[in-house]
């Protein structure tokens, strides 16, 4: 299965370096919003509550870096669903593999993909004058997290597409990546939410993940925002590749 896995990851991969059209929107979209809302909402951190940083810049990478991993996962999603429209699902299915590799394969490649993600959006907040207030091992962390969310919408995004079985559909819930964006404290903090969207971003588990990545880029590690940061991202991570492999069981029971 490791073989195959791996084989089909890097096909999925080169596959989506070389269509612009996969890898343009999970970095211009992200990297305009950053812009605007650091140039239009610096004056934010002079409100009583907010925290202590840097610049507005600084605050405002962990929502970067959200906005771009979910759409990194509609981004795997589209591309799935397009194998399925063209066949090379259906070859895959007919080929001597593990069927659980057909949507592993996607899944790594989706992690490779977060990890340029992150790398990205740390270069360009260092670039214009952030800073990482937790040094290296912030930088660390905030990859692990990255990765593990990223990796974890990727196979949301398979599982979407294993079930709508069209890109169209898929396509479809590029909305509510900014709906479940703007009901957490990706964009600014919890406490200076009103209700009820204060109430919705305690529960929202991208809530967590963006105070995770934060954390180390305002200030120097704390021990519980990272431990909650880093198992939300797992969580994500572990439910969307748990439904991927069901969805994929029950499309091939159907079949």
């Amino acid at each position: 299965m490791r073989r195959a896995s791996l084989a089909l990851a890097r096909r999925a991969l080169m596959t989506t370096l070389r269509r612009p059209q996969f890898l343009a929107p999970l970095v211009i979209f992200p990297s305009l919003f950053l812009a605007i809302n650091t140039g239009g909402l610096h004056r934010s951190t002079d409100l009583p509550g907010f925290p202590h940083v840097h610049g507005f810049l600084d605050f405002q990478l962990a929502a970067a870096m959200c906005q771009s991993l979910m759409l990194g996962g509609v981004g795997a999603g589209i591309a799935t669903a397009l194998e399925i429209e063209g066949g090379f699902f259906d070859r895959l299915v007919a080929s001597p593999i593990p069927r659980v590799a057909i949507p592993l394969g996607r899944i790594m490649a989706g992690s490779v993909i977060s990890a340029m993600q992150v790398v990205y959006f740390l270069a360009i907040g260092l670039i214009f004058g952030a800073h990482i207030a937790a040094g290296v091992p912030g930088v660390l962390l905030v990859m692990l997290i990255g990765v593990a969310t990223g990796t974890g919408f990727c196979a949301l995004g398979v599982m979407l597409a294993l079930r709508a079985r069209n890109a169209s559909t898929v396509q479809g819930i590029f909305p509510l990546v900014f709906v479940v964006l703007f009901v957490s404290s990706a964009f600014f903090p919890r406490r200076l939410l009103s209700h009820p969207a204060d109430w919705v971003a305690a529960y929202n588990p991208l809530s967590y993940v963006a105070d995770g990545i934060r954390d180390p880029i305002i200030s120097p590690l704390t021990t519980s925002t990272a431990i909650e940061g880093l198992i939300a991202a797992l969580a994500i991570a572990a439910l969307g590749i748990a439904l991927s492999v069901a969805a994929l069981r029950g499309r091939l029971r159907e079949a």
